[in-house]
């Protein structure tokens, strides 16, 4: 049973990048609960046996196998159905704990992760704790050693699938996009349009592109594909910016 579930930040797939009140709750869980995601992406799995081997915990390791969507149904339907499937076995493997249950999430818990509306199906809801790790936007500009945003200026935070449907955000500076499976930059007008992206971020495999879209767009849709096929995965994310010297800075 899960009567208290605790989220803990993970990074983008560097130990490192776990705080020390991250490795604390590790060591303080009953229950650590390690989703398996099929033979192709083992090295999930084990980045994540990794983080919990050097933590020092003596918690009990439930796996559990994760779900697929179906594709036939439409899109929000879809992962609703995958929300529920996942809360489910959640609950499934920790059914004989009494403990506090700790998932590791990559990223961050809060930022375009559905963990915590995964938690809200649990039913009894168990009390929640939050805690944050580096996200994959800290950890690209970092890598890049590039400021998030232009002098005094905004900075948008979207998806692939919104910058197909509907282009570049009115108003925007900075456009940060994440879980974008098919480079969707290159469906955007390519004069004077930068471009910062990184995939596996702050791990040994980290691959680092950027430029004009207009030079680069291309070679790194094809890294990013050929990174994806050797590795069987790949977690990515990318700033595009408007080249204006005037409003570069910090």
């Amino acid at each position: 049973m899960i009567t208290d579930l605790w989220l803990i930040g993970i990074g983008t797939g560097n130990p490192g990048h776990i705080t020390q009140q991250g490795l604390q709750a590790l060591r303080d869980a009953s229950l650590i609960l390690l989703p398996l995601k099929g033979a192709d992406k083992a090295a999930l799995a084990d980045l994540r046996r990794t983080i919990i081997a050097a933590s020092g915990t003596t918690a009990r390791i439930a796996c559990f196998d994760y779900p697929e969507r179906d594709p036939a149904s439409p899109y929000l339907q879809r992962v609703s159905d995958w929300h529920d499937e996942i809360a489910l076995r959640w609950a499934a493997a920790a059914q004989d704990n009494s403990g506090p249950v700790a998932l590791l999430v990559w990223g961050d818990p809060s930022l375009y992760d559905s963990t915590l509306r995964i938690a809200a199906r649990l039913d009894p809801k168990p009390a929640l704790r939050v805690v944050p790790g580096i996200t994959a936007i800290q950890a690209l500009t970092a890598a890049h050693a590039i400021p998030l945003n232009t002098v005094n200026g905004t900075v948008t935070i979207t998806t692939g699938r919104r910058l197909r449907d509907q282009g570049w955000p009115e108003g925007a500076e900075t456009l940060v996009v994440m879980l974008d499976a098919e480079c969707s930059f290159r469906h955007l007008p390519p004069k004077d349009l930068l471009i910062w992206w990184g995939a596996y971020l702050g791990s040994p495999d980290e691959i680092l592109l950027s430029g004009p879209v207009a030079g680069i767009g291309d070679t790194i849709a094809e890294t990013r594909e050929r990174a994806r096929s050797r590795h069987g995965w790949i977690m990515d994310s990318y700033l595009l910016r408007r080249d204006d010297p005037l409003r570069h800075g910090t």
